[in-house]
């Protein structure tokens, strides 16, 4: 059995995968993640569940994924009808605080926190509405996303960066003046807004980045760009022009802004990092370290997440603390869903029965050394898809299926950019043959299709509870959601 501690799991919101130092990028400074990395466990092969905050947050707090829960996108989201693992932890004593964006429905909802300190949630409890109009086809452009990358990158500031420092303050505040009163277990949720653009940062963080020595996004130009109909969709949804050569200086600033935001990131979590040892913590407390989802920043002509390919649907995962070797990597695949059995085990908690029949499993063994052959999965079923996709990695072989659209494989062993969709040459049996196999074991997942019908005939039941599809279309397109206190602000849609 697992050594109890007390758990402080820090969470990003769009934090691309290969961004960190200790995951071998040259440029992007992170000292403090790769200070978790280096005390403790980085995992190679981690996956969300949903690309996209609200799918992605309900996986990792329930355990489940979003064909399970009907947790499909940034509308339809957990309102505490699943149990989670604070709930879990909370109901059996121990305290589970959160100081974050939780991106749930509601504080009203039984999420199960002991308490929520400056929580974010959906607007209004109800979320951005016009995305619910993919079920018909009718979402609409929303050109606001292009212009957010394209003209807010670079030198600046965002409400986002204050509330990220508010989180930080409240969650030292918990450390120093409540944590001491606890005699089991502790759980401390810290949730950040960033890195989600704007991309917008002051010159200190650019300092670090000089625009003209950013690295380019791979693939990002038309004709090198994969054309899957499901990204042109995406392209034409965001209103992300066509990339060519006159667009590389922005690019690299949209790239320096991003690199700066992670760094900033970073420095948040090593304040809390540090006021923890020095509060003399640390003995007994681990850390975890995720997001809920990557970011393409460029990458195959895509910007944002919303598609299953690496830069998207792949996150960082980092665990440090009592019983974790320093400097363990684990290559073993994993999900946000095997965070819940993990995070019950490392406090003491006891799983209830019906946990049985979670997905996930705890990550303890492949720390220890004890790693398993297991898959990856993921789905997408929200802004800007026209129609659902999944994916499923075995070993190095991942295989990006869509309802209704040609399906998608790739050597992550030899092509870790997804540069070569091996299914084009239409004679490589052999591939044919791995897609076939991979696409099986998915059907023994879930049905594609019914999933699909499901999720869009929910979305359409929630859009004429709204009054119908013209009702929902003359809303505004949201980019983000506002911190508490902030004004919602609308772009226009078209």
């Amino acid at each position: 059995m697992t050594e109890a501690t007390n758990l402080i799991v820090f969470q990003s919101d769009n934090h691309n995968r290969d961004l960190l130092g200790c995951y071998g990028h040259p440029v992007v400074q992170t000292p403090n993640l790769d200070r978790i990395a280096a005390q403790g466990a980085r995992f190679t092969s981690a996956y969300c569940s949903s690309s996209l905050c609200c799918p992605s947050r309900a996986s990792l707090a329930t355990g489940l994924y979003p064909h399970q829960t009907g947790y499909w996108d940034n509308c339809l989201v957990y309102n505490g009808s699943h149990p989670s693992w604070a709930r879990r932890v909370r109901d059996q004593g121990h305290t589970a605080v959160s100081v974050v964006k939780l991106h749930f429905r509601s504080t009203e909802d039984d999420n199960g926190f002991s308490e929520e300190l400056a929580p974010m949630h959906i607007i209004n409890g109800v979320g951005g509405l016009i995305m619910l109009l993919r079920w018909s086809g009718d979402e609409p452009r929303q050109g606001g996303q292009w212009k957010m990358y394209s003209t807010e990158s670079g030198l600046g500031t965002s409400d986002y960066q204050d509330y990220d420092r508010e989180i930080s303050r409240l969650a030292i505040e918990w450390l120093t003046n409540e944590a001491p009163k606890h005699a089991s277990p502790w759980v401390l949720y810290v949730s950040y807004t960033s890195a989600h653009p704007p991309f917008s940062v002051p010159q200190r963080f650019l300092d670090l980045y000089p625009e003209d020595e950013m690295p380019l996004p791979v693939a990002f130009k038309e004709g090198d760009r994969p054309e899957h109909p499901a990204y042109q969709h995406i392209r034409q949804t965001k209103g992300i022009k066509n990339l060519g050569s006159d667009d590389e200086r922005t690019l690299r600033r949209i790239a320096a802004g991003y690199f700066g935001l992670v760094t900033h990131l970073d420095e948040q979590i090593g304040s809390v990092m540090d006021s923890a040892s020095e509060l003399g913590l640390m003995e007994n407390t681990r850390l975890v370290y995720t997001s809920d989802h990557g970011e393409s920043y460029g990458n195959h002509g895509l910007f944002g997440k919303c598609q299953l390919l690496e830069t998207a649907a792949a996150v960082p995962l980092l665990m440090s603390g009592p019983g974790i070797a320093p400097g363990t990597v684990v290559d073993q695949t994993t999900s946000q869903v095997d965070l819940f059995p993990t995070i019950v085990e490392s406090v003491g908690a006891t799983p209830a029965e019906e946990d049985e029949q979670l997905p996930g499993t705890s990550l303890w063994p492949a720390m220890t050394g004890n790693e398993t052959d297991r898959i990856g999965f993921g789905e997408y079923h929200a802004s800007c898809s026209k129609n659902a996709s999944f994916f499923l990695r075995r070993g190095k072989q991942k295989l990006i299926y869509h309802a209704d659209m040609p399906r998608e494989l790739y050597d992550l062993e030899n092509d870790p950019n997804e540069t070569r969709d091996l299914l084009l040459d239409t004679g490589d049996t052999h591939a044919l043959k791995i897609a076939d196999e991979l696409e099986a074991e998915l059907r023994q997942i879930c049905d594609p299709e019914e999933v699909e019908l499901r999720a869009k005939t929910d979305q359409k039941n929630r859009v004429n509870e709204l009054g119908g599809n013209e009702v929902v279309s003359t809303q505004g397109a949201l980019t983000r959601t506002p911190p508490p206190g902030a004004e919602l602000t609308l772009a226009p849609t078209g």
